[in-house]
């Protein structure tokens, strides 16, 4: 393959599974490059018959292959019956009659000289920690970094990064969720600020397509294909990724063959533990970076509070609570387990201070709310669960109203109250569960953090 091949092209298209009409580029400069076999292309769906002459049809892009989440239509581009994958459908629809195209071309390489500026130092278990992780990463062994909210798992993940950079490797840090993205993103450019990386979630504006450090939501992993020495799956155990095998799976197609897929989280489920068990390798740290003891739930009852919220009438400890938050000029947040309700709620709220605030995960300004409680503009905001991870708030201070409804279960609670004590100047806050009963999973996450505190040991 001699003949020249555009190296924007390259840049835009290496490490990817693309979509051919969605490309920056000509159709004359694609076809170049198809026709000098530097890029190959491949049906977007392919189909094929079975036993009984049932037809089955799979994802070229994101490797769906459930019957379910595949519509057959009349298609104008190709004038009759095609099949297009509702799965990945987000990132343009894919069908049977599109084209779907690769780099076949001379791989990127990448530079091997990166500064880490970060000038903390770990804790003896982060080192150690860090230490295996990397150990695991040079033989190809998937690792577990399994540690208790608060612990500065991210920071124990800048040397093992580091070095891969340094060796001229690329390399992935996935998220299941938008906000752990963009918790993480400022916090990694200041780390490593002579590497290109970029973070795509979506909506998000591309700058670098071949980004040798890539931040993303495990959707985006969907248009990625053989591109990652190494990926780290940050909060493992969260929603969506726990419960989509396809994005599972679209995180294994990521990876270069052979490639390690690391974890990190501090609720991992039993699956993942027993997983890693068989398979890699796990460390564990049981105390926050600062040392202090994370914060144990205390239980308040708060009867009928769907009814008097649902009226717009806030219930009187309720009331107490988010009052003495307001006096003491205390960030908070106070979590709901159903969208309507909390904005019901909202209004009550807001007579008690107007600038109080309530996001979920479809709205428009959670991004900016965020950053407005961060910056001290907001006293408080209302959520729902979409914001139990990846958020670090200086002196939070955390509420959960109907802590026995089902969507709470341990692993919620005991990630929500790893909101609070963060901060090494505020280690410590309040972490109170309203309820209308108590349930086994409120008792099952304080014995957890009992068990955590205690260094490991059952309790």
């Amino acid at each position: 393959m001699n003949k020249p091949f555009d190296p924007t092209v390259r840049a835009f298209l290496d490490g990817r599974i693309w979509l051919r009409q969605h490309t920056p580029f000509s159709v004359e400069i694609i076809d170049e490059h198809i026709d000098n076999g530097f890029i190959e292309t491949l049906p977007g769906v392919t189909m094929k018959k079975g036993m009984f002459n049932q037809t089955s049809y799979t994802c070229t892009r994101c490797e769906n292959e459930n019957p379910q989440l595949f519509t057959t239509f009349h298609c104008l581009r190709c004038e009759g019956p095609c099949t297009y994958c509702r799965n990945c459908l987000k990132m343009g629809r894919v069908s049977i009659c599109t084209e779907l195209i690769l780099w076949k071309g001379p791989e990127t390489i990448y530079p091997t000289d990166h500064t880490l500026a970060w000038v903390g130092t770990l804790t003896k278990h982060q080192q150690r920690a860090s230490e295996e992780l990397y150990e695991s990463t040079m033989i190809a062994r998937p690792h577990l970094i399994h540690a208790v909210c608060g612990s500065g798992k991210t920071e124990i993940l800048f040397e093992p990064i580091h070095k891969l950079l340094t060796a001229g490797k690329r390399v992935c840090i996935a998220a299941p969720r938008v906000d752990v993205v963009l918790e993480l993103e400022p916090r990694l450019r200041a780390a490593f600020p002579s590497t290109n990386l970029e973070a795509l979630y979506g909506g998000a504006e591309v700058k670098v397509f071949d980004a040798q450090l890539i931040l993303a939501t495990t959707h985006q992993l969907y248009r990625f294909r053989h591109a990652f020495d190494a990926i780290f799956v940050d909060e493992a155990d969260a929603f969506p990724y726990t419960a989509e095998k396809t994005l599972q799976h679209a995180v294994r197609k990521a990876a270069k063959p052979g490639a390690p897929i690391h974890f990190v989280t501090a609720t991992p489920s039993e699956k993942l533990l027993s997983t890693i068990q068989k398979t890699g390798a796990v460390s564990t740290i049981y105390r926050r970076y600062h040392g202090h003891p994370l914060p144990r739930p205390r239980y308040e009852p708060l009867w009928n509070y769907s009814k008097q919220l649902s009226k717009g009438k806030l219930p009187k400890a309720l009331e107490v609570w988010i009052t003495k938050r307001l006096k003491k000029n205390e960030p908070f947040l106070v979590f709901f387990h159903e969208i309507e309700l909390m904005m019901k709620a909202e209004l009550a709220f807001r007579q008690l201070d107007d600038r109080i605030r309530a996001v979920h995960s479809a709205h428009p300004d959670r991004t900016q709310h965020v950053q407005d409680l961060r910056s001290g503009k907001l006293p408080g905001l209302l959520t729902t669960t979409i914001l139990e991870r990846g958020i670090t708030i200086k002196n939070v201070q955390v509420a959960v109203v109907g802590a026995e409804q089902s969507i709470f279960d341990a692993g919620a609670l005991v990630q929500i109250g790893g909101r609070v004590g963060r901060n090494v100047n505020h280690p410590s806050g309040d972490f109170v569960l309203f309820h209308n009963g108590i349930s086994y999973a409120m008792d099952r996450a304080r014995r957890e953090i009992d068990r955590l505190n205690s260094g490991g040991e059952a309790t």
